[in-house]
């Protein structure tokens, strides 16, 4: 194990959110809020610390998806321990558990919150709870990648920990020109959205905050109606960004370096829209008739399907009130998440069409046992590594919502409500149903729930393996344990 490259990890890291922590000391300055200090304080905290961790470099800067796995999950936790301390010095969440949990909330963009008055923060708090969103969207691993000179040819390994999807490759030959790449493409999304909003009538802070929650398919709202106080036209754009930035950003490159035959031939993406398309069908027709126009219904329908499907948590209407059809149809859509390579959550749709495309093939095997398939996308066989790394997935999956499900059970909530609430955690969603709605939050959850619930939100945006490999003996003891680092890392 190279503990010394993890430690020069954790170091820029935490460097890196000291700058990221300076922007919202800026909003203080602007709003002449004292909180501001606080942020000050917590990025010098960050600086001093990140300073020292990588005074001395590593004799070795070789590691494998191991060491990739155990640098981005220690990552995570550590931005986020740092991340909560300007709500909790500000006593403005007076709970470090509390504010532990929105922070975890705004790095994984799931959006679950446990505020039931977001408008009591302070505009400083307010940006930084949002800009976590952004931050953790596209990964600060990936951005440590863009801009860090780590050398080695190992910097795929933490890509791989850090990407959402049953696989991560190169658009380019260098996995430091794919980590900037692909945040020019994020960067330049959030920047047009930011400016129809404005064009739409919202003030700039409005406008940065909810593009934040919008890139990172996160959802913290500004105000406690979301995004149901605002216009039909900025629903309609936060809608339509919501599901951009659900797409595979491969689909992307392809666009930009005008490879269209590759961009349209995607299945995954085909895929993705087929499912919104009609998942917005249905719950149109369920709720049409409820709506004071058709028109009414449509945008809420595809604001609803946009929001859960992605991940994102926004909301325009309280849906928990909808028919039990239209939320069968959006807890399902929680299930299925994004694609590949975006920013949402769930279980992805191309892990969905391997399973799906496995479960055909293993009929076709009892129809005709000598017949030999290979699983195809895109007109490419996958390879049998995804497969099984996709049903290991799924499996691991089912059993951590399962053990989740029942240890907040304890807390004496109905089934929907606990359900719900890990579902929408895990997936990185935000809301759930009834004691879990659009309209209620997390905080009436005990403390041991919280952080069953917080494990599960980091456990989902790091595809659950780099989590649970912390809690294997054998990376323990080779963390602890003196050895010499060889050439091969070992």
């Amino acid at each position: 194990m190279n503990r010394s490259v993890i430690r020069y990890i954790l170091g820029y890291v935490l460097k890196i959110e000291s700058i990221l922590l300076l922007p919202s000391c800026l909003v203080a300055l602007i709003y002449h809020e004292q909180a501001g200090w606080y942020h000050l304080l917590t990025a010098i905290l960050c600086g001093i610390l990140g300073i020292l961790l990588t005074l001395k470099k590593p004799q070795s800067f070789v590691f494998y998806l191991k060491e990739g796995s155990v640098a981005t999950a220690l990552s995570w936790i550590v931005m986020s321990l740092f991340g909560a301390l300007p709500f909790w010095l500000s006593g403005e969440i007076p709970s470090f558990t509390n504010a532990l949990f929105e922070t975890i909330s705004g790095f994984t963009t799931t959006g679950a919150s446990i505020l039931s008055d977001v408008e009591a923060l302070s505009y400083c708090n307010l940006f930084w709870r949002s800009f976590t969103h952004w931050i953790g969207g596209m990964g600060v691993l990936v951005f440590l990648l863009a801009i860090v000179p780590l050398s080695g040819g190992s910097q795929i390994n933490l890509m791989r920990a850090e990407s959402p999807g049953p696989s991560v490759g190169k658009l380019v030959p260098k996995s430091k020109s794919t980590a900037r790449l692909l945040y020019l493409i994020y960067l330049g999304m959030t920047i047009i959205e930011i400016l129809f909003l404005l064009a739409g009538g919202m003030n700039l802070f409005e406008s940065l905050t909810i593009s934040f929650g919008t890139a990172g398919t996160g959802g913290f709202g500004i105000v406690n109606s979301s995004i149901g106080g605002y216009s039909p036209y900025v629903q309609w754009v936060v809608a339509i960004f919501m599901i951009l930035f659900g797409v595979n950003f491969n689909a992307y490159y392809y666009i930009i370096y005008r490879k269209w035959k590759k961009a349209l031939s995607m299945e995954e993406v085909r895929t993705y829209f087929i499912i919104i398309i009609l998942a917005v069908g249905i719950i149109f027709l369920n709720i049409v008739n409820t709506t004071n126009s058709a028109l009414d219904a449509l945008r809420h329908a595809s604001f609803q399907v946009a929001t859960l499907i992605t991940s994102t948590g926004y909301s325009t209407v309280d849906f928990n009130l909808w028919s039990q059809t239209a939320k069968t149809v959006l807890v399902l859509l929680m299930f299925v998440g994004a694609c590949a390579g975006s920013t949402g959550g769930g279980i992805k749709v191309s892990r969905i069409i391997i399973l799906v495309k496995t479960i055909k093939k293993e009929l076709t095997s009892y129809i005709h046992p000598k017949s030999i398939q290979k699983i195809k996308i895109d007109g490419k066989p996958v390879e049998h590594d995804v497969v099984r790394a996709t049903n290991v997935y799924f499996v691991t999956f089912m059993i951590v919502f399962a053990v989740s499900v029942f240890v907040i059970s304890f807390d004496g909530k109905d089934l929907v409500t606990n359900f719900t609430a890990v579902l929408a955690t895990i997936n990185n969603m935000g809301p759930g149903l009834e004691g879990v709605g659009p309209t209620q939050n997390f905080g009436a959850f005990s403390g041991i729930s919280k952080y069953v619930l917080m494990f599960d939100m980091i456990a989902g945006r790091l595809e659950l393996f780099p989590l649970l490999i912390l809690f294997h003996p054998a990376i323990w003891k080779e963390l602890f344990t003196r050895h010499k680092i060889t050439a091969k890392g070992k």
